[in-house]
């Protein structure tokens, strides 16, 4: 007899929906799985098997094959658990013919038959309400992930027993309430820039970097509170919106890592892998393909603090994600792709030491040693680094001032209209913010007067910049400009914009 179940996989971050087909015939007993899986699904047979007898039901003693379409995409993952046990059970007459096709059925199976949470609910969820299905089985601790999704029944099981006497109408199981109230965007990271003393001129570098969306580096003395600055930028970038919050979240599931009981990820992600991270673990990849830092840092940041120290193999794999928004892992059989639109934060000593820069400490660097320091990051990764900012060391009269600076939430009012200003600039397009305009939008939006290209030309010849180079400049004008609330780029905004270029100038 045959009996068919439909479950769901992940391929990079998007859910793809999958045909479970079991037939029993006579024969001597056996259980084969078709369909190219990967060991996690070979291995279910034995799962399947201990649940099914464990759960009180006959285990048929007779050929059991187990088809997986479609038959050329790779299978992974033990979520294929549930829905081929449901298929066997269905094939031996237990489940009626017809009663799992209105649903997705997705879980991973203890050998008592319990129903273990899985990875990559909410991206099957989306793929289950797109195809057109009333309703998805997923485990008990899955629930409030795959209720994000709105016109899907999600139906949270405990057990195989449960999930077929559900299949069987011999058990109602309350579908779980669309997690309707998940999305409470939550601007506020734990850290305020209010915090920090001093540094007024990298806060400014930091919300031009927020405003229009520009990776930075931070070049200053060890203590000068360079990390400290990198976790305060989140607070100071607009809230998420729902699809971004849709998009984090896929990620995050895919990964694993969404905290128990989690519906969305609605506060943006700051990552800050060490520097030992190695190319799989920034880029993504590995034997069983899952997203990098890179890609959990997507609508949020990634800080790399101590940027030379990190393997040079590793930094060029960067170049990719900071100009595309995208990672490409490619295999022998297919290629996956994970987003990673975030905004990069770098942070170096400006010397081996670290007091090349610091009046108040003596650096005993020779120039060729910092010349191969600075080496280490190379031009073109320089290149796609829009903002270069000289973090000094704290004064005193900073540090013991009791007045706070300015608070988070004042900036992040500044940066949200200057986003909003870009929003209705690029309505007709795929570009959300300045740091993402082409060369063709440069020059619709980015028009100087004979003062401000007289300008762009001395700094040009005088520091040598590169074609890249000039056009971070005339984006980061952009986005002075917006913040000032002007629509023409002028002079000054120019010369603020090429004072942020200060790893183009000669040691």
């Amino acid at each position: 007899m045959l009996f068919k179940v439909f479950t769901g996989a992940v391929s990079g971050v998007d859910g793809l929906l999958m045909e479970v087909e079991v037939d029993i015939a006579r024969g001597l007993p056996a259980f084969s799985t078709v369909g190219l899986p990967e060991a996690a699904v070979r291995e279910s047979r034995e799962r399947v098997k201990s649940a099914v007898v464990n759960c009180g039901y006959d285990f048929p003693d007779d050929r059991i094959t187990v088809n997986l379409a479609p038959a050329h995409i790779r299978k992974g993952g033990t979520g294929f658990d549930l829905p081929i046990a449901a298929g066997i059970l269905g094939a031996a007459g237990i489940v009626p013919d017809g009663a799992a096709d209105p649903y997705v059925l997705l879980g991973e199976l203890a050998l008592d038959g319990r129903i273990k949470p899985v990875t990559g609910s909410l991206p099957v969820a989306l793929a289950a309400k797109e195809a057109g299905f009333s309703g998805i089985l997923v485990p008990r601790e899955n629930r409030r992930e795959a209720a994000v999704v709105d016109g899907l029944a999600v139906y949270p099981v405990t057990s195989l027993s449960e999930a077929v006497d559900f299949l069987r109408q011999k058990r109602d199981i309350a579908p779980h309430p669309r997690e309707t109230r998940a999305f409470e965007p939550d601007p506020d990271t734990g850290a305020d820039f209010s915090e920090v003393s001093g540094q007024a001129h990298v806060k400014r570098a930091l919300e031009i970097a927020a405003a229009g969306n520009h990776n930075v580096l931070m070049i200053g003395p060890p203590g000068s509170g360079k990390t400290m600055l990198a976790r305060r930028f989140a607070g100071i970038v607009p809230p998420m919106n729902f699809n971004e919050a849709i998009e984090t979240t896929k990620i995050f599931s895919v990964a694993g890592l969404l905290d128990k009981g989690q519906a969305l990820v609605t506060r943006r992600p700051f990552r800050a892998p060490h520097h030992t991270v190695s190319d799989a673990g920034l880029i993504g990849g590995g034997h069983v393909p899952r997203p990098g830092e890179v890609s959990l840092a997507h609508n949020g940041v990634l800080f790399l603090d101590e940027l030379p120290e990190f393997k040079k193999s590793v930094l060029e794999v960067l170049r990719q994600p900071l100009e595309q928004r995208l990672v490409t892992i490619s295999r022998a059989s297919s290629a996956l792709s994970y987003p990673s639109d975030f905004t990069l934060i770098a942070a170096l000593n400006p010397c081996p030491c670290g007091y090349y820069t610091d009046p108040a400490h003596e650096c005993r660097c020779a120039p060729a040693q910092i010349a191969r320091y600075r080496t280490r990051i190379s031009g073109p990764l320089l290149d796609r680094i829009d903002i270069h900012v000289e973090v000094p060391a704290v004064a005193y009269a900073d540090l013991a001032s009791a007045t706070p600076g300015e608070p988070s939430a004042d900036i992040r009012t500044r940066v949200t209209a200057a986003r909003a200003a870009q929003e209705k600039r690029f309505a007709r397009t795929r570009i959300k913010t300045n740091a993402a305009m082409k060369s063709r939008h440069i020059k619709k939006y980015c028009a100087t007067d004979s003062e401000s290209a007289g300008i762009l030309e001395n700094a040009a010849e005088r520091l040598g910049f590169s074609a890249r180079a000039y056009h971070r400049i005339l984006k980061i004008a952009r986005t002075i400009a917006d913040l000032a609330g002007q629509a023409d780029i002028r002079p000054p905004h120019i010369l603020e914009a090429v004072g942020y270029r200060s790893m183009d100038r000669p040691l």
